[in-house]
């Protein structure tokens, strides 16, 4: 991440501080942004590096149908890229199967940096999508609105496993949108915005 907000991407929501390369979030893929709170639910993470999502409801129509696929793919990248900010790479991870090259290049950014420093992160974030609007066209499209909690999503030195410093001033839990689109049966999540206020 950078210092600024990240935009137009995917995940990332993970943002890394310019100079201390501290997260922020891609995204991303990941963020530590956001506001103040702890949520229960976020705890440290297990080898798979899940984010935790809100459960939703079983679909009875097609366009429940369609919302719960929405968000079944927004989860997946989420945890695509939470394993990437694992490792500090994307490797092996399947960002290329949930996120367009548009989205992935802002967390490959991010990725590189962390990488030159040194860092990767523990824990994970908890997501909590929402209210997906699915729209039909020749390209069917759907945006989301989440709130990102980072409180239990580290980043770390990877040498000393000791926790990077972040700025106090940084959302822990903040809005993000998420947009995506429905490439054949699949969708794909096409760009992810936190925004500056807290949830």
């Amino acid at each position: 991440m950078t210092q600024a907000q990240r935009r137009g991407t995917g995940f990332t929501t993970v943002r890394i501080h310019r100079n201390a390369t501290a997260l922020l979030l891609a995204g991303s893929l990941m963020g530590l942004a956001g506001c103040s709170d702890s949520d229960p639910k976020a705890s440290p993470s297990a080898p798979s590096q899940r984010p935790t999502a809100t459960p939703t409801a079983s679909p009875n129509s097609t366009a429940d149908a369609e919302e719960a696929a929405v968000l079944a793919a927004y989860t997946q990248s989420w945890k695509a890229q939470t394993e990437a900010y694992a490792k500090a790479s994307s490797a092996g991870t399947g960002l290329r199967k949930t996120t367009t090259l548009r989205a992935l290049g802002l967390i490959e950014k991010d990725l590189t940096t962390m990488r030159k420093a040194g860092q990767v992160t523990t824990g994970k974030p908890a997501i909590h999508p929402r209210d997906p609007k699915v729209t039909d066209g020749d390209i069917p499209k759907a945006t989301l609105t989440d709130c990102v909690d980072t409180t239990k999503w580290t980043l770390i030195d990877k040498a000393s496993k000791k926790e990077v410093p972040l700025p106090s001033t940084r959302l822990v839990k903040y809005i993000s949108t998420a947009k995506l689109e429905k490439w054949g049966a699949k969708w794909m999540v096409t760009e992810l915005t936190a925004q500056t206020q807290p949830c």
